[in-house]
């Protein structure tokens, strides 16, 4: 099954407005001979020098350089020193704003997904950012990795159509910027990282 890749312009606007169109859109893996995908269902934005929620409140360093740079790129940093999150960047270079994949709902290799996470329910294989990197086999390895080309990891349309309804709300784990409704996420879906108001 080959998904058709997300071009470069869907990228270059808004971070915010990217975020909320991520939303639907399938996160693929192709990993050995196997194919892992699941739909975008929670999201949260970041954007530019006065985000103080984001890496780059401090301006360009080399950890968060790929946020000023190419846009459609996977930004993947170690959290806390314990879980690799994946980031897409968006918006023109120079301009430094990424959408961190919080959650998704498995479509395809879902045996696959629960070896790696070392789970049986479904329904935890993939709500957090931390889940949905390691289901995925997503490693620092990926840092950098244009996410335009349909290679080893990229963001596709979606085959189906689907209606959904999108919430947003204050984001998650974040002391700053609290003002700011970046989280979005669609609403009713089990694979939501956490259910907030």
């Amino acid at each position: 099954m080959k998904l058709t890749p997300i071009d470069r312009g869907f990228y270059l606007r808004s971070v915010v407005e990217v975020a909320k169109d991520l939303l639907g859109k399938v996160l693929v893996r192709e990993l050995d001979r196997e194919v892992l995908a699941g739909l975008i269902v929670e999201v949260e934005a970041y954007d530019g020098e006065d985000d103080f929620a984001s890496h780059a409140r401090f301006g360009r360093t080399e950890r968060n350089a790929i946020m000023y740079d190419t846009c459609g790129c996977a930004y993947v940093y170690l959290a806390y020193g314990k879980n690799l999150l994946l980031n897409v960047t968006a918006e023109p270079p120079g301009k430094p704003a990424a959408v961190l994949i919080r959650a998704v709902e498995p479509i395809l290799g879902l045996e696959q997904m629960k070896k790696m996470r070392g789970v049986s329910r479904i329904a935890e294989l993939t709500n957090g950012p931390g889940r949905v990197t390691q289901a995925f086999g997503i490693t620092l390895s990926h840092h950098g990795k244009d996410l335009t080309k349909g290679e080893e990891l990229y963001i596709a349309h979606s085959v189906e159509r689907r209606s959904f309804v999108v919430k947003s709300s204050p984001r998650i784990g974040v002391s700053a910027g609290l003002d700011r409704m970046w989280r979005f996420y669609i609403a009713n879906s089990m694979f939501v990282s956490r259910r907030r108001a």
